[in-house]
């Protein structure tokens, strides 16, 4: 028989959960990939038409899409445990706003990136929406590292380490775009405001001005707490989402972090401008801001993603630990085991992310045509056995240290544990540098 050509990756064998509309899931799969993307998937068998230069074998695993994080800032890992315990206004303005103005530069956000993207890799996140200052080391860490990522410049009204000038906003938002637009397959850029509270009127409308131009996401800490609520309340006579619906800044290609404290007005405006909603519950819990109403969310059709936020108030980026935190969290805030059923929360960390993003045409699903960002979990562990239901079993019982190989744009990242991008043992060590750097000074 004559052969079609050479795969770059065959896998074969296991479970697939492709994650797709119809969530269709293949027992002993074939997956190949050639060219970043997947070729095909067919059921079982063999393919004496194709030769492969890799192939791996995932019997007596899963196969699933990565998993996508869709709030993160990832330097922040330099300040995991630094300031826990402590109400938002707190930790930010007394501890890691005064960190951050001393410590962050260049090297720093790039190290930090590195240590950050070493553990989304290792616990099954393929995708991250990162924002962050110094946004273009975020970037080149994860084109370094074969990490897929939204790199988001930050905007805010206060003198920050990459700009002390906030009059020069337009100018930092475009440079940033025209400089990441069409750089990588991996890339994406975006635009963040920080918050409705730390950026004026003017800064927020300009920002959202230069996203619609360049088509970017426009992303913002919205409803986080209530005492933001409170401070939009004292300085506008309203709250922050409708705020922010005055200003007009509301659209399919806002993605609003957290949205904690908002009624069912405000529910119904995002869902009808088609806001997406970053959820992101951990951190949401350890700084005492709230549960968000996700349930609601969903029944009026607004798109959730989860995301883990920045170690410096999670103090994780795990999503595994974030799945099983938002299928249980809401069931016990609604008294109602049913919601947030383990099937809803996956699709949340996969495609639903990708949809948060506007990637959802590469990633999110395991379809062929879309890019080969593909995690494979080792079932063959104690706490997943005996299995029953693949989604409960990866929701409720895995964790990120379960995953053993993670393919991103075609390309074999972390295989049997082991990261092929970077030096994981000078990463931490230069971390550690910069930790030993903030411990000796304090806020």
């Amino acid at each position: 028989m004559r052969r079609k050509g050479e795969l770059d990756i065959l896998i074969t064998g296991g479970t697939l959960l492709t994650m797709s509309e119809k969530m269709e899931v293949i027992e002993n799969p074939l997956i190949g990939i050639k060219d970043g993307k997947i070729l095909f998937i067919k059921k079982g068998g063999h393919l004496p038409e194709y030769s492969a230069k890799e192939i791996i074998d995932a019997s007596g695993s899963v196969v699933m899409p990565g998993l996508v994080n869709t709030h993160i800032h990832s330097p922040m890992v330099c300040f995991r445990g630094l300031a826990d315990d402590l109400p938002l206004m707190e930790w930010w303005n007394d501890h890691i706003f005064p960190a951050e103005s001393k410590h962050v530069n260049r090297e720093m956000v790039y190290d930090g990136a590195m240590l950050a993207i070493a553990e989304m890799l290792l616990s099954g996140t393929t995708t991250f929406s990162d924002a962050y200052f110094y946004e273009s080391n975020v970037a080149r860490a994860a084109i370094d590292t074969g990490m897929r990522a939204v790199p988001t410049q930050g905007i805010i009204d206060l003198p920050f380490p990459d700009s002390l000038e906030p009059s020069k906003k337009i100018e930092i938002a475009e440079k940033f775009i025209g400089k990441w637009t069409g750089v990588s397959s991996l890339i994406s850029p975006a635009l963040a405001c920080h918050t409705p509270y730390t950026c004026s009127s003017e800064t927020l409308r300009i920002v959202k001005d230069v996203s619609k131009k360049a088509n970017v996401p426009y992303m913002i800490h919205l409803a986080e707490t209530s005492d933001e609520t409170e401070i939009i309340m004292e300085r506008y006579d309203t709250t922050p989402v409708r705020y922010l619906h005055r200003l007009g800044v509301l659209d399919d290609f806002t993605i609003a972090v957290h949205c904690v404290c908002v009624d069912e007005e405000e529910i119904g405006i995002l869902a009808d401008y088609g806001v997406k909603v970053s959820h992101n519950p951990e951190s949401n819990m350890k700084l005492a801001s709230g549960v968000a109403p996700i349930p609601k969310l969903l029944e009026e059709g607004v798109t959730v993603g989860l995301g883990t936020d920045g170690c410096a108030s999670n103090n994780d980026l795990d999503m595994f630990r974030e799945m099983d935190t938002t299928a249980k969290i809401h069931k016990a805030i609604t008294q109602d085991p049913t919601v947030m059923d383990a099937k809803t929360v996956l699709r949340m960390a996969t495609i639903e992310g990708a949809k948060v993003l506007h990637l959802e045409d590469k990633i999110g699903s395991i379809e062929a045509g879309k890019c080969a960002d593909i995690i494979i979990i080792d079932m063959q562990k104690p706490h997943l056995t005996p299995l029953y239901n693949y989604y409960s079993q990866i929701v409720y019982c895995a964790s990120g240290s379960d995953v053993s190989t993670a393919i991103i744009d075609g390309k074999v990242v972390m295989k049997e544990r082991r990261l092929f991008t970077m030096d994981i043992d000078n990463v931490m060590e230069k971390v550690r540098k910069i930790a030993e750097a903030i411990s000796g000074n304090n806020f």
